[in-house]
């Protein structure tokens, strides 16, 4: 049989939504995991400048390109010899197309908020070669091998490097090739489900949990395993998350004031974090970015940011306020340029967290006490050598445990807004949800306040936490998701009330009415795919289908057509 492919469509725009099981669309599936793989090289007189994008028709914009080419090699102060690794985040263009991506995005509506595609941004994962090449006339080979994503896999995406890019600079366009035609075969990346993803040999084991209630750890687990002939089924080693990064590693020269990190993140406060390399600005970015998961970081951010970024205007002017974001730098001018800056943060060598008095410049803000037991207890998991994955396990719970302290009052302010199920009617439109009251709120934390032994002003925290963006985007999320249980509790008292009597006594234009308003919510349900059990719905087909058969002939005729 023939295989008929349809045109390839313009890239950013359908993508793996439009996916058709009989005809797969060329490059959806490798577009459901990466926008692109680009190669940065350094031109004696250009400078960075891309040498190649994969697939060759995907369409970045010059601003793009050019913020790839900066944030693909680590500034000349690092001194970086050898193979390093990055991350970076830059905005997209105004106008790009993207609407294949959004409410009708199967991942987002599955995936945990933390792990979400995104909107307006990629993220770039580098992997960045320099050493010497007396073949070069600068004496150097440099060179970056880029993939270019939305989703903020950072463990995968550089694990894929990893098995790629030592590969590439050995064997250029060809392997390149071969690699991105591997992945336009992965499956898309579906939460709940194992995937294999092979490339290069390699198979890594993949599998993204379903999104779960608030107050769940969502590991993603990514399993390595070299294929061969004679073993089909290799033991794979296991990579602990596709996202997460060595917390403990990360924080451990700043371990005393993590308790105030945590704080400048929930409030979404500006801080500049100096590294000696983009590869420990970048990690650190992100670790502090995931210390209030589950709830979602709704500010900017950026894991490494140069003097050469499109927003280095907009982030350094004095004129105004720091805007709510997260800078990691390694480039000394920045030391004077964000001097006015309230939070900063200095990293070096690891050392000892007790020695590090001027390593942190934070603006009197902090409102809790600090947990000097828990302080305590990850110095000791140094002196005795516990494994750093162990201390980070410990870590990134005690983080987690703390958000959840913090955010179960306000989910269980929430439910109190919604209205009582049993004041939904089935002939009337459903009752509004309560509008959020902070001071009504600050009054029950005297009897539901944080559950945790750690003291301090709570109260002040959470009129701070208010003013946040972390605030708009998760009150934001939660109504979206409260509106949706109102229309589900609407439709469950209408499937379950007897239509067909309610309609004998009605006029035609009664019934039409009725008919029109609940084809409009059965549409609607299915197009926002709420969720209602299918077979809810179809009751609620059949009961249309029952009312328009006792209408006139006529007027059957003309409600079919529509």
């Amino acid at each position: 049989q023939q295989l008929v492919l349809t045109p390839e469509p313009p890239r950013g725009g359908v993508h793996a939504a439009a996916t058709n099981a009989e005809v797969p669309v060329p490059w959806s599936r490798f577009s459901a995991w990466l926008e692109c793989v680009c190669v940065v090289t350094f031109d004696l007189e250009l400078g960075q400048a891309i040498e190649l994008v994969y697939p060759h028709d995907v369409k970045l914009s010059e601003k793009e390109k050019t913020s790839i080419c900066y944030l693909s090699f680590p500034d000349s102060y690092s001194g970086c010899l050898g193979d390093t690794q990055l991350s970076f985040r830059l905005r997209q263009s105004v106008g790009r197309s993207s609407s294949w991506f959004g409410h009708e995005d199967a991942y987002n509506r599955d995936a945990p908020v933390t792990l979400q595609k995104e909107h307006a941004h990629f993220h770039g994962y580098v992997y960045f070669r320099q050493v010497k090449d007396a073949s070069v006339k600068r004496g150097y080979f440099q060179k970056s091998l880029v993939v270019v994503s939305r989703l903020p896999f950072v463990n995968l995406f550089h694990s894929l490097l990893q098995v790629i890019a030592p590969e590439y600079f050995e064997k250029h366009e060809p392997c390149l090739e071969t690699v991105c035609n591997e992945i336009d075969q992965w499956p898309a990346p579906v939460p709940g489900q194992t995937l294999n993803l092979p490339v290069m040999g390699v198979v890594m084991q993949v599998r993204i949990l379903w999104m779960e209630k608030l107050f769940r750890t969502n590991i993603i687990l990514i399993h390595f395993s070299k294929t061969t002939l004679t073993n089909l089924l290799p033991a794979p080693t296991v990579l602990p998350s596709v996202h997460e990064l060595d917390h403990f590693k990360c924080f451990q020269s700043v371990l005393i004031h993590v308790q105030m990190l945590w704080e400048l993140m929930l409030l979404g406060e500006p801080v500049v974090v100096m590294a000696p390399s983009p590869t420990v600005s970048s990690e650190t970015v992100l670790a502090l970015v995931s210390a209030i998961a589950p709830l979602r970081y709704c500010g900017d951010y950026r894991p490494y940011f140069t003097i050469h970024d499109s927003e280095f205007k907009e982030y350094t002017t004095r004129t105004q306020a720091p805007p709510n974001v997260i800078l990691g730098v390694t480039n000394p001018f920045f030391i004077k340029t964000f001097q006015c800056w309230p939070h900063i943060i200095r990293l070096g060598d690891l050392k000892m967290s007790g020695d590090l008095p001027k390593q942190v410049k934070v603006k009197k803000l902090t409102f809790l006490h600090k947990d000097k037991a828990f302080i305590k207890r990850l110095l000791k998991g140094i002196q005795k050598k516990r494994p750093s994955e162990v201390q980070s396990a410990i870590l990134r719970r005690h983080l987690l445990e703390q958000t959840e302290s913090f955010i179960l009052p306000l989910e269980r302010y929430l439910e109190s807004l919604m209205p009582l199920q049993r004041s939904m009617s089935p002939w009337k439109t459903p009752p509004q949800i309560r509008s959020f009251s902070q001071d009504e709120f600050m009054k029950t934390l005297e009897q539901a306040g944080p559950q945790l032994t750690l003291k301090g002003d709570w109260t002040g925290l959470y009129r701070r936490f208010f003013r946040s963006p972390n605030f708009d985007g998760w009150y934001r999320l939660r109504h979206r998701e409260m509106i949706q249980k109102v229309e589900c509790l609407h439709l469950e008292a209408i499937c379950a009330a007897d239509l067909l009597t309610w309609t004998k006594d009605k006029s035609e234009v009664e019934i039409v009415d009725l008919i029109l308003k609940l084809r409009e919510k059965l549409m609607r349900a299915r197009k926002h795919q709420l969720p209602v059990k299918e077979e809810l719905l179809e009751r609620l087909e059949q009961s249309i289908q029952t009312i328009i058969s006792s209408l006139p002939e006529d007027l059957q005729t003309l409600l079919h057509r529509q």
